[in-house]
């Protein structure tokens, strides 16, 4: 009797202490087809920020009800707030819970860096999507990384904004193409450029385009830490640049606009003519409630264009991590994403990349009207930056003070 108890406890221990690497390698390895079957017919719960009402009516009245007629798969839509989800399953992870109750996450940045650091998610899945093999560029380095974390397959990209400088055409023919060629149009047109202090996001921003053009491969720039002796040495170009286009700034550079929304409202009346800010269609809206003049356009700069790619992972305790795989496999077809990509919906640009889409897909990306404002899909991705590690904006905030605007 004590044997059959003994050989009882230590199956149920082994269950228990089954390595979650194991069980992520176990679906993972599964044909796609078997995935398919495991999945039809399921629950998948999609917890996901749920402040925009054009978001969620993407979920609910079109990714929802294409899963339910093609695999018959339940897609449900649950807010959150990513900290704590994350927090919760840190609780569950430490108390050995391996049946949670979240299926697929919408995560990005710092969330993601926490999740993967504290062991928190599945495990690599997304080169096994098809979608993802078949029309996502994974050597990308928006795709390879997120704020400076290696992705390595532990997410999948699902969209992207990316930052832009909006110019008035009726004032300015020809914007510039590089960071040289702002400078001399600020010279030859002085107080009309400006933009927002270090600690305000955008104009943080505007400083991190300044440090990816002292690179030339801005890989190297993405795996240098600000401790390196390096980091300090390129970034003097960056705090030189600042100080030689000063004079020539809104208010000579004695001030500074405390936010876009400041940098926007100048732009607006005219003061200064260009603005700028991340999310490439944002200056639709902005025509649209009459803020900015129907003559706004937008650009980006030879150097490159920073974007934030936003991504949807596994978590480690997924009681559906194959309804998972199917549902995250779909929000990255071509249909899914084309209507994503609609300004009358989310309007939300895609992650797909235009040369790996047949003919007739790309045809429909390339008829889907954003506004004259909007560039290019395929020349915002040409011009695509990744995120830099989260410390750089803190960092560059305290520099700027002490070599900008201290410097005087």
């Amino acid at each position: 009797m004590k044997k059959i108890v003994f050989l009882i406890l230590m199956v149920f221990l082994a269950s228990c202490s089954t390595s979650d690497g194991e069980a992520g390698q176990e679906a993972t390895e599964k044909d796609w087809e078997e995935v398919i079957d495991d999945a039809t017919g399921t629950e998948v719960r999609l917890y996901m920020w749920g402040g925009d009402e054009g978001i969620n009516d993407y979920i609910d009245n079109f990714a929802a009800p294409k899963l339910k007629d093609a695999y018959n798969i339940e897609l449900n839509r649950i807010p959150m707030d990513a900290p704590d989800v994350l927090q919760r399953l840190q609780t569950e992870r430490q108390a050995g819970q391996h049946n949670g109750s979240v299926d697929v996450m919408w995560i990005n940045g710092e969330n993601f860096r926490n999740a993967k650091e504290r062991d928190l998610l599945y495990g690599s899945f997304a080169q096994e999507l098809p979608n993802m093999i078949e029309y996502i560029d994974e050597n990308s380095l928006d795709h390879q990384f997120d704020f400076g974390t290696e992705v390595e397959g532990y997410e999948a990209p699902w969209g992207k904004v990316q930052f832009v400088f909006a110019y008035d055409s009726d004032r300015i023919d020809t914007p510039p193409k590089s960071f040289d060629e702002l400078q001399e149009w600020i010279a030859e047109n002085p107080g009309k450029f400006t933009y927002p202090e270090a600690t305000d996001f955008t104009g943080n921003a505007f400083l991190r385009h300044l440090l990816y053009a002292q690179f030339n491969d801005p890989e190297s720039l993405i795996e240098l830490s600000a401790e390196d002796p390096l980091f300090d040495e390129k970034a003097e170009g960056v705090w030189s640049y600042l100080r030689d286009i000063e004079k020539d700034l809104w208010r000579e550079g004695q001030t500074y606009p405390a936010s876009l929304t400041e940098l926007d409202r100048l732009f607006q009346r005219g003061e200064v003519w260009m603005t700028m800010g991340y999310n490439e269609a944002r200056v639709v809206n902005k025509v649209d409630e009459g803020s900015f003049p129907e003559t706004t356009r937008t650009f980006v700069l030879e150097s490159g264009s920073i974007g934030n790619t936003h991504f949807l992972s596994i978590p480690f305790n997924a009681p559906n991590p194959e309804g998972a795989m199917v549902v995250i496999n779909e929000l990255l077809s071509p249909e899914a994403q084309l209507e994503k990509l609609n300004p009358e919906g989310w309007g939300e640009n895609t992650v797909l990349d235009m040369s790996l889409l047949n003919e007739e897909d790309r045809v429909l990306f390339e008829a889907v009207n954003r506004g004259d404002s909007v560039l290019d899909a395929q020349l915002l991705n040409e011009h695509f930056l990744p995120e830099l590690d989260a410390h750089v904006v803190p960092w560059l905030e305290g520099k700027w003070f002490e070599n900008v605007v201290s410097n005087e």
